[in-house]
């Protein structure tokens, strides 16, 4: 097996003597859902989560991770940031915003800590998979770790 090149998520974690596991899978440009993720990885789709940024106007941002076959609903999200409306962050912002592209958005690393909050089903797994902060890496982690790392809050983000 070729070697993995460590991301900066990796390093971060290193540094912070948390376990993980980075692994590759087959990139399908034209398709970035995690539903495919899920597919290459031969997972769980409930165990591999998606990094959604979230604005609540201009200057507020906060990060929502969730299953990867899920929508968040903004409503609950807007609630668990403590904010009166929230809505996705628009595309063309993400990179200047994180440092990440679509579909390598990790929760680990941004260029600023955001508040980050994670659907409480995080937490019925052993492990879960998020993007190691590029395309065609994942990192599976203990949620606990994670959620602990990033000092994030597990609630109810999706649409029932």
């Amino acid at each position: 097996m070729a070697k993995v090149a460590k991301t900066n998520v990796a390093r971060l974690l290193d540094k912070a003597k948390i376990d993980y596991e980075l692994i590759p899978y087959k990139v399908d440009e034209n398709d970035l859902a995690a539903t495919h993720v899920a597919d290459e990885l031969g997972e769980d789709i409930a165990t591999v989560f998606k990094t959604l940024v979230l604005t609540s106007g201009p200057g507020h941002f906060f990060v929502c991770v969730i299953p990867g076959d899920k929508e968040v609903d903004l409503k609950k999200a807007a609630k668990a940031a403590g904010v009166k409306k929230a809505e996705m962050l628009p595309m063309k912002e993400l990179l200047p915003l994180t440092g990440y592209i679509r579909g390598g958005c990790s929760p680990i690393g941004m260029r600023k800590p955001f508040p980050t909050f994670f659907h409480s089903t995080a937490n019925d797994y052993q492990t879960i998979y998020v993007s190691a902060g590029v395309r065609g890496l994942q990192l599976r982690i203990a949620p606990a770790d994670l959620i602990n790392y990033v000092g994030a809050t597990a609630t109810d983000l999706i649409k029932d």
